[in-house]
């Protein structure tokens, strides 16, 4: 018996099943989470623009935040993991996180959680956009090798966190509605990187992403 053979038996293979055919099918865990991430993008979108009155914002933003686009993105990551692609798995994780903070956040806001009220909610509010600003901009950077149109997206996400958190720290709401543009800008986006992995899985061909900034 080969090497080869006995790696096989070894290993639970059935003999005459090469390792593809024996492999179990992969998928493609960008389509759940892109998919999942954008009803969340375009609410948080309609809020800042005004369309979501503040009042109601917990109500409206806690379901798709936490139990669409943060649990699912979460179970991205996971199957992402698991097929060795990390920096898909790295990409869909902290987008989960944000998006799970962000709908217990909002929870603890509107039901007065840990002494969350008047001048201290501002001030966490700020916190939170800015260090997540930071991570966002962290990601872009390392992520320049990846297609263009991921990088555009990714920079759109920064501008939108930017303008959210001067928003809040120098109680500008005038950015409020500009932010809500550029929420609906990388939806667009990440709405077309979507459509093109679909398309590509049902048998089309890929779409333009653009060349990677660094090769």
């Amino acid at each position: 018996m080969s090497a080869e053979a006995d790696t096989r038996h070894e290993s639970g293979q059935a003999p005459g099943l090469s390792e593809d055919t024996a492999a179990a099918p992969q998928g493609n865990p960008a389509l759940l989470g892109l998919i999942t991430f954008l009803p969340a993008g375009i609410t948080l979108g309609l809020w800042f623009v005004g369309y979501l009155p503040t009042g109601t914002l917990g109500a409206g933003m806690v379901p798709l935040s936490g139990f669409c686009a943060g649990l699912f993105l979460m179970i991205s990551a996971i199957w992402a993991a698991r097929l060795g692609a990390s920096p898909v798995a790295a990409i869909f994780g902290v987008f989960s996180a944000f998006w799970l903070s962000f709908a217990v956040l909002l929870i603890a806001i509107t039901s007065n959680w840990w002494g969350l009220n008047g001048d201290a909610t501002g001030q966490v509010r700020a916190t939170y956009l800015l260090s997540f600003l930071i991570v966002f901009v962290l990601m872009t950077l390392i992520t320049l090798r990846l297609p263009l149109l991921f990088t555009v997206g990714f920079v759109l996400v920064d501008v939108t966190f930017a303008l959210a958190f001067i928003g809040v720290a120098a109680s500008a709401a005038g950015l409020f509605p500009i932010a809500g543009i550029t929420t609906f800008l990388f939806c667009a986006v990440f709405a077309y990187i979507l459509a093109d992995g679909m398309g590509q899985d049902l048998g089309a061909k890929a779409l333009p992403l653009g060349n990677p900034i660094v090769h």
